[in-house]
This record gives C-alpha cells, structure tokens and sequence, in this order.
C-alpha cells in the first residue's frame, strides 16, 4: 500500500513538473550571416504550407493565441512593437511564420505562441486564411511628415520595383503589402535589416538599405506608412 502510494506521488509529481516545465527555446537555422544562405529557399514544412487550403473560420478560432499581441482585428500596435496584419498576404504570413519556427527569423517572444509544439501546420495555414481575409484597420502609426519629399524620392528610386506603387507588395514573391503598416514597425524593421540582426532578410533589401542614414530610413518609412490601397468594392 505504501508502496503503490509513493508511485502514485511521484507520478503526480513528475506530471505537474511536466505541466510547468518551461516552453521549448526557438532553434536556430541559418540565415543571412551563413554562406549559401538563400532567401526563398523553403523549408519541408513551409513547401507543404503553400500548397494548402487554409480555412478563415477556423483561422479565426486558432488566431485567439496570437490577439493577445497582435489585437482581435490584427491591427497589431502603433509603438512597433508587432506589426500590422490584416490583409497580408498569405505567402507572406506563411514564410515569416515558417521562418520563425525554424528558426530563421529570431523572434522567442513569439515561439512560445506560434511553435510546432502549439501550432500545427494546418491552423498556420487557417491562420494566416483568415488574417488576409482582414480589412487594414485604416488607423495606423505614421511618422512626423517633416520630410516626405525625401522619403517619396527614396521609395521610388529603391522600393517601388518591388512593394510596388501602392505599397501592394507582391504575393508570387513573397513581397508583403507595406501600405497601412505602423510607421515605428517599418523603422525598426529596416534597421534590423540595414544592421544584419534581421536574420531571415531578403539580401536584395540589404543591399538597397546598406547605406541608408537614420534620417533616410525615417524618412521612408514615414512615406510608406502614408499608403493606403483601394477600398475593395
């Protein structure tokens, strides 16, 4: 009896240690610091990813682990701190959050809530359905406006090619829509990017941001986060 008791206790034991054992650490896979790094190399599970069907309704469901950061509209928040979402394009969202889990894009905030071990590959394919069903909210961040001219000049000498006129982005090549994104997310983004600890960056970017001053980056980024695109009828 006291026997088969201490079994039972040290089961317990082992079982609420268990449930309280810290989240596995996000893994890290190379990226742009790695010889042959190349950027629109994809992963077994993100190959799977762009093949399926992701459903909005259940998207929805799975999203309510990501509102909490993110907001229940996706609208995400105006001191940078996580972008904006909604309306994204799926090939965008799927690659980052691939990027992510592999470990690719160093974000251990955002493991813990978007891992394999919490996530599974047919709710990032609902999720990221269900965030580009989204309206843009329409009220994001913007900068001072004190140097537009500067940032419009920038834009359309270095990113137009490929964010397109409108901010748009382009879904083929995983390109994200930039109209309607907070203003202080940009800045921040394109500085990890200029600075190499945006380790998932497109090398193309790097290249045209290398360069850049500070006073260049705000200046574009307050730009781009002034783009809206056209209500769809």
């Amino acid at each position: 009896m006291k026997k088969a008791f201490l079994i039972s206790l040290s089961l317990g034991l082992a079982a609420l240690s268990s449930a309280h054992a810290a989240p596995p650490r996000q893994p890290r896979a190379p990226g742009i610091e790695s010889p042959g790094y190349v950027w629109e190399a994809q992963s077994e599970e993100e190959a799977l990813l762009l093949k399926m069907k992701g459903d909005v309704a259940r998207g929805k469901i799975a999203y309510q682990g990501c509102q909490g950061c993110h907001k229940p509209d996706a609208s995400g928040l105006p001191d940078g701190t996580y972008p904006q979402l909604a309306g994204q394009h799926i090939t965008v969202l799927i690659k980052q959050l691939s990027d992510v889990r592999e470990g690719r894009r160093d974000n251990p905030k955002m493991f813990p809530f978007a891992g394999k071990h919490v996530v599974d590959t047919q709710e990032v394919a609902d999720i990221a359905a269900f965030l580009s069903s989204l309206p843009p909210p329409g009220h994001n961040d913007k900068g001072p406006g004190s140097d537009l001219a500067r940032g419009k000049a920038l834009y359309e000498q270095d990113c137009v090619s490929c964010h397109g006129g409108r901010g748009e982005g382009n879904a083929g090549k995983f390109y994200p829509v930039t109209a309607g994104q907070h203003y202080r997310y940009l800045v921040r983004q394109i500085v990890a990017i200029r600075d190499g600890s945006r380790r998932n960056a497109n090398p193309k970017m790097v290249r045209v941001v290398k360069d850049y001053s500070t006073s260049d980056i705000g200046a574009v980024a307050d730009y781009m986060s002034r783009m809206s695109l056209p209500a769809e009828k």
